[in-house]
């Protein structure tokens, strides 16, 4: 009897420091993973620079190019998506396929142009310009944590050098941002 009540003890001590170690765990991984997230500003914006992206890279096929973030959005609502790109030439933007925006079940599609040009920016250096383009507007309905995902062939990973003759050299994009509308 005394030798079931001393296992049963044992393996309730067990089973409670691995159930408690466990919990640690977890709550570290929940704060790491905090730190990776993106927040919505207080006036409803929300911006995704490519330097906080994870990005994935195939410079023998651009195409399939990828950006992606985890955004936590408090204010719901319609928004209007915009890309910021570098770029030489803001008459032509040198998009070679069009680009893909990815937000839970939504999407939207374009190839970008040039619709204004930001003047004295300072995430562009000379000989570069800050070329912004519209890409067009969508409802987040819910608060909480999104998956952003972004595909376009002007997603150059970090540190990649160019040969002067690329048109990838000529035009990257910098960052993507959601303005919310207002009635």
């Amino acid at each position: 009897m005394r030798r079931r009540i001393v296992g049963c003890i044992i393996v309730a001590f067990v089973s409670l420091n691995y159930s408690c170690d466990n919990l640690t765990r977890q709550a570290e991984n929940v704060e790491i993973g905090v730190e990776k997230n993106i927040m919505q500003k207080e006036d409803g914006t929300i911006s995704l620079n490519m330097e906080n992206a994870d990005c994935y890279s195939d410079m023998v096929n651009p195409g399939s190019n990828t950006a992606e973030w985890n955004v936590v959005v408090f204010k719901s609502g319609r928004f209007n998506v915009w890309l910021s790109s570098a770029t030489k030439d803001t008459n032509d933007l040198h998009y070679e396929n069009s680009v893909m925006f990815n937000i839970h079940d939504d999407r939207l599609v374009a190839h970008p142009a040039c619709d204004k040009v930001v003047h004295n920016s300072k995430d562009v250096s000379y000989p570069y310009f800050q070329a912004d383009s519209f890409m067009g507007s969508l409802y987040i309905q819910d608060t909480g944590i999104y998956n952003i995902q972004i595909i376009s062939d002007k997603i150059v990973p970090k540190g990649f050098k160019h040969s002067e003759s690329t048109l990838v050299e000529s035009t990257k994009l910098i960052s993507v941002f959601l303005t919310p509308t207002t009635n």
